[in-house]
C-alpha cells in the first residue's frame, strides 16, 4: 500500500494560455478529488502571474499558435473561465498552494506586491522541494 499523502506538485515554467489551462485543470481536479496540491511557478510562468497579466495573455504555444484564434473564440463563446478564475475556484474549493521562485523574482526584479494575491509564498527551489518531496504526482508545465 502506498503511504504518501494525496499530494501533487506542479512546477509551472509555461506563460502560455494553453499550458496554463493544463495546470488549472489538472489543480482543479486534484484539489476536488481531496489532494492537497502545491504549484511553484517560475520563469516564464512567474510573468503570468503579476497582477493584471492574465486578462491580457493571449499566447499560445509557439507548435499550435494556429489553433490560438478558433481556441479563443470557442472558450469565450462557451464562457469558460480563464485559467485564473479556475485556479482561484481552486483554491476555494481544496488545498491549492502557489508559490513564487524565488531566484527569478529576483532574476526578473518582480516583488510579491507585483504578484496577484493568489501567490501564497516565495520560495526558493529546495523549499518547494521540502514541501512536494511527498507527492504522488509531479508534473512540469
Amino acid at each position: 500500500m502506498d503511504d504518501k499523502p494525496d499530494k501533487m506538485a506542479i512546477i509551472v515554467f509555461s506563460g502560455t494560455v494553453d499550458k496554463l489551462m493544463a495546470v488549472s485543470t489538472l489543480s482543479t481536479g486534484a484539489v476536488a478529488m481531496g489532494m492537497e496540491v502545491n504549484l511553484f511557478v517560475t520563469n516564464w510562468g512567474l510573468i503570468a502571474f503579476r497582477k493584471g497579466d492574465y486578462q491580457q495573455n493571449m499566447k499560445i504555444s509557439k507548435d499550435f499558435e494556429e489553433f490560438r484564434e478558433p481556441m479563443m473564440a470557442a472558450m469565450q463563446a462557451k464562457k469558460v473561465p480563464s485559467w485564473f478564475d479556475t485556479l482561484t475556484q481552486a483554491k476555494e474549493l481544496g488545498e491549492l498552494h502557489v508559490f513564487a521562485c524565488s531566484q527569478t523574482m529576483e532574476l526578473l526584479d518582480i516583488k510579491q506586491t507585483d504578484l496577484e494575491d493568489i501567490i501564497d509564498d516565495t520560495l526558493g527551489v529546495a523549499g518547494f522541494i521540502d514541501k512536494s518531496q511527498d507527492a504522488k504526482f509531479t508534473l512540469f508545465i
